[in-house]
Formats: C-alpha cells, structure tokens, sequence
C-alpha cells in the first residue's frame, strides 16, 4: 500500500512524543499529541479509502501542527516575553512539573537540594548537572524533528489527494455514455407471450 512507509513514521514519532510528554506531566503537548495521533489516524482512512477529502483535513491540521510546534520551539528558546520559569503553559498552569528531560536527559546527575525554603509545598528542589545537552534542546530538537515530518506529510497529501481527484475525474462511468453515444439496450424478445387458457 502507498500510504504506509510515510504515515507509518509520522505515527511513530507521534506516539514517541506522546510517551515523553506523559511521563513529564505536559498537559497541552499531550492534548496537542492525542489530536495529532487522531488526524494521523485520518490521513491514513482517506489514503486506504481513496478519500481525497480526509487528506485535506489532515493536510489542514498538518499545518496547525507546524504552527504547535514552532510554538514549543520559542517557548523553550524564550523568544520574546515566553519564561520557563514564569510561563507553566505546557501543564495549563496545574503545576510545576518540566520536561521529562530535564532530569532524565543523556548524562544528567539530579542532586536533591534538602531543607530548600524554596520549595512550595508538596514539592522538592533539585540541581541538574553534567547534562550532555540540556532538556530545552532535546525538546527543540523533537519539535523541528516533527515540523519537518508534517512538511513531508503535507507533500504526500496533497500530492495523494490530487491524484485521487484526477482519478475521479477521469474515471468512465457506465462506459462513458457522454462520450460514446450511449444507447438504452433494446429489448429483445425470443419468446413470445402466448394467452393462457385454462
């Protein structure tokens, strides 16, 4: 099946980030990922289905995704007025909670911080160190990795969806009968109806 080796990857890293932002308690990533996985779902329905209308709407949110995703790029970047510190966007302001990354990030050593006043209740103060790259990049880097994928995806449907429509186009229905001259069949008759006597 042509539909199978590009959104059989898209799926994949969608699933990917989905396990990720799970694990860091990220509640509109997590929204952002279940929406995303759903139109994935989409895309694939409309190419087995030859529906040329389903590739659109997932062509569309394609393009929100990108939108989503440049977003976490400035939002970890801080670009402009956006704070980590500040801005808990990413759990809908519920609670503190980061990344996963940043803790289990490659080479990250988590050193709790005891007796901290800094610390709201209910929670703890750690330092993070020794990290071969820090948890911003490794999120920046999943979010062009995902931009890059819906830029692909966006190609395949429309290209896909463009081929189903000229398929549509130029499909002959019942034989062409605007082209040909269609003709009703004649009815033919090898027996004739004789009276019934009884």
């Amino acid at each position: 099946n042509t539909c199978n080796p590009p959104f059989a990857l898209l799926q994949v890293a969608a699933l990917e980030r989905q396990i990720f932002d799970f694990l860091g308690y990220q509640w509109a990533p997590i929204l952002a990922n279940f929406l995303h996985i759903m139109a994935v779902i989409l895309g694939i329905f409309g190419t087995i289905q030859y529906r040329s209308k389903y590739l659109m709407m997932y062509a569309v949110w394609l393009v929100l995704w990108v939108g989503w995703n440049a977003f976490i790029i400035c939002f970890y970047l801080e670009v402009g007025r956006l704070s980590q510190d500040r801005d808990f966007i990413m759990t809908f302001n519920t609670s503190l909670h980061r990344s996963w990354w940043m803790e289990n990030g490659p080479g990250c050593l988590v050193t709790p911080v005891m007796n901290s006043n800094l610390a709201p209740e209910d929670h703890h103060v750690i330092t993070v160190s020794g990290c071969l790259l820090d948890y911003q990049y490794i999120e920046v880097v999943s979010s062009a990795t995902q931009i890059f994928l819906a830029l692909f995806g966006f190609v395949y449907a429309c290209y896909v969806s463009k081929v189903f429509l000229e398929e549509e186009d130029s499909f002959d229905f019942i034989g062409g009968f605007d082209s040909y001259g269609y003709q009703a069949p004649q009815k033919t008759s090898h027996l004739q109806l004789q009276p019934l006597y009884t």
